[in-house]
């Protein structure tokens, strides 16, 4: 299956999560946004898959990652972010969702298993009551320590606004 046949939405990716539960398959989430995709995150991608049987990652589209993260983000444009994510092996889909939570798209995929880096409270997610109430267990999974792309973000744009060669090279761009 090509990439972006792994790509839908959440209402269609429901029906075919139905049927890999009846199959006894478990069913794993994650959610993000995913902005350039960095060792940490596949890494941590790689851990949420060994949970269970399909992982799915829901991300944020860019109009809520905008509201998230500030005018300036995402750098890459959903589609195109979704794609790269589809295209990791241990991703079998992807969904984007347009609220600034991942709530109402787990309302619809109902996991058996939600995924959240280790910097997350499970108690504190507004994400974990809906796991719960559909029967699924929310994980933390602990994140390779040095990799962000807020703090990724931020070296670009110091670099850009640096003077030198490399904001030379930048600004070219």
């Amino acid at each position: 299956m090509f990439s972006q046949d792994r790509i839908m939405k959440a209402e269609d990716l429901a029906t075919h999560i139905e049927d890999l539960k009846a199959q006894g398959k478990t069913i794993v989430t994650t959610n993000g946004i995913f902005d350039f995709v960095h060792k940490g995150h596949a890494s941590y991608l790689e851990k949420a898959k060994r949970l269970g049987d399909v992982l799915i990652v829901a991300m944020n589209s860019d109009a809520s990652t905008k509201r998230i993260k500030g005018p300036d983000r995402p750098i890459n444009p959903q589609d195109d972010r979704a794609y790269v994510v589809a295209s990791l092996r241990c991703v079998d889909y992807v969904t984007i969702f347009e609220q600034d939570t991942a709530c109402e798209v787990l309302e619809i995929l109902k996991p058996s298993i939600h995924t959240k880096g280790g910097d997350y409270d499970v108690e504190a997610m507004p994400e974990t009551p809906i796991v719960r109430k559909h029967g699924g267990d929310v994980k933390i999974i602990d994140l390779v320590d040095g990799y962000s792309n807020s703090a990724q973000y931020r070296k670009i744009k110091a670099m850009e606004n640096a003077d030198g060669p490399r904001a030379d090279f930048l600004s070219k761009r």
